[in-house]
């Protein structure tokens, strides 16, 4: 009777892990491929080698490029090398990348940055927050921009225990912002049980210096993050859920879901053209090919455009997509003007005239 039962244990233990693993492999689109979809006027941008995970431009058309990811699972070209932030002027006839110089006394040997959000305040004050992983850990760094010294002048470090394992950030005020969590653990291989076994533990989290707290909750993993232009929804990427999740904000800074847009693919960061309040996603078809980075089989790159997602029937169009012969793990896509940047996890970074 104790071997039948330690035999049907094992047989148990091996079908949920059998079942488990389909789960994962259908979370990571392990088995989808893509056709491409090419545009006419793109060109890699010269200087960015070693990923662009994150992109935000101001009205007046300067990009900030976040690069130089180092990402627990996930290839990096320069491991020992630290991150860094570009600056683009896309008003510029042959836009180029120039690396923004960051005031004494930050840590530059231990920044790694992540997502990215830009806040401009009523003095046309310009602050860059970062989310930073020094030493596989999360913060969120401030930033004010100087434009005519092209430099970064570090304000302040934001470290919180709800603030584990941040992804992006989209800022509220000079020291506000919502903020992802896409994993519950911190730890690489909790982080890898946690997708493994499907837990749904990863979060939104409003920060300010009077109030921080949890306000949405139940996501597989919650990437990328952003705002209407009219302030009054908060978009939010579910990456393993291949999702986007559109938030009600209020007063009191809470959120409360309003729709789901279910979608074939694995989203990342998210803009929002301020003109038209069309969101533009960077996207990975194949998430299995991401983690394996197989140079016979390499990380294809997509990016969608979603028109009208309040509406009962948004439209979606496959604005790019490769192989990864030219792009490999695109991770964001951000317009302004009819120019498009589309940068990646660790690779390089695209601009097209649309």
């Amino acid at each position: 009777m104790g071997k039948l039962l330690a035999v049907a244990l094992v047989g148990m233990a091996a079908a949920l892990a059998a079942e488990r693993l389909l789960a994962f492999r259908n979370r990571l689109n392990a088995a989808r491929e893509i056709d491409p979809v090419t545009l006419p006027n793109c060109q890699l941008i010269k200087g960015i080698e070693r990923g662009s995970e994150d992109i935000d431009i101001l009205p007046n058309g300067l990009a900030f490029i976040s690069s130089g990811l180092k990402y627990p699972g996930l290839k990096s070209f320069a491991p020992d090398k630290p991150g860094e932030i570009f600056l683009m002027d896309l008003n510029e006839e042959k836009p180029r990348a120039v690396e923004l110089r960051i005031s004494r006394g930050f840590d530059l040997a231990s920044f790694n940055p992540h997502g990215i959000s830009t806040y401009i305040d009523k003095d046309d004050t310009v602050y860059l927050f970062v989310v930073n992983h020094p030493h596989q850990k999360s913060t969120v760094e401030v930033f004010k921009f100087v434009e005519d010294d092209n430099s970064l002048l570090h304000l302040k470090t934001i470290r919180h225990d709800l603030l584990t394992s941040v992804n992006d950030i989209v800022a509220m005020g000079p020291d506000s912002f919502y903020a992802t969590n896409d994993h519950y653990f911190s730890d690489f291989i909790l982080m890898f049980l946690e997708m493994y076994l499907g837990l749904t533990w990863s979060n939104v989290v409003y920060y300010s210096p009077k109030e921080v707290k949890e306000v949405a909750a139940g996501f597989y993993s919650a990437n990328g993050i952003n705002i209407s232009p009219d302030k009054k929804y908060i978009y939010v990427a579910d990456i393993l859920d291949h999702k986007v999740h559109v938030m009600e904000k209020h007063a009191n800074w809470n959120l409360t879901h309003v729709k789901t847009l279910q979608l074939d693919t694995l989203v990342d960061n998210l803009s929002v053209d301020p003109d038209t309040g069309d969101i533009w996603t960077g996207c990975h078809p194949n998430g299995m090919k991401l983690f394996y980075n197989d140079p016979e089989n390499l990380p294809a790159s997509e990016v969608l455009r979603i028109q009208n997602i309040l509406s009962e029937e948004p439209a979606v169009t496959r604005v790019y997509a490769d192989d990864g012969s030219v792009l490999q793990g695109s991770s964001v896509a951000s317009i302004h003007d009819g120019k498009l940047l589309i940068g990646t996890v660790f690779h390089r970074a695209l601009y097209c005239e649309l």
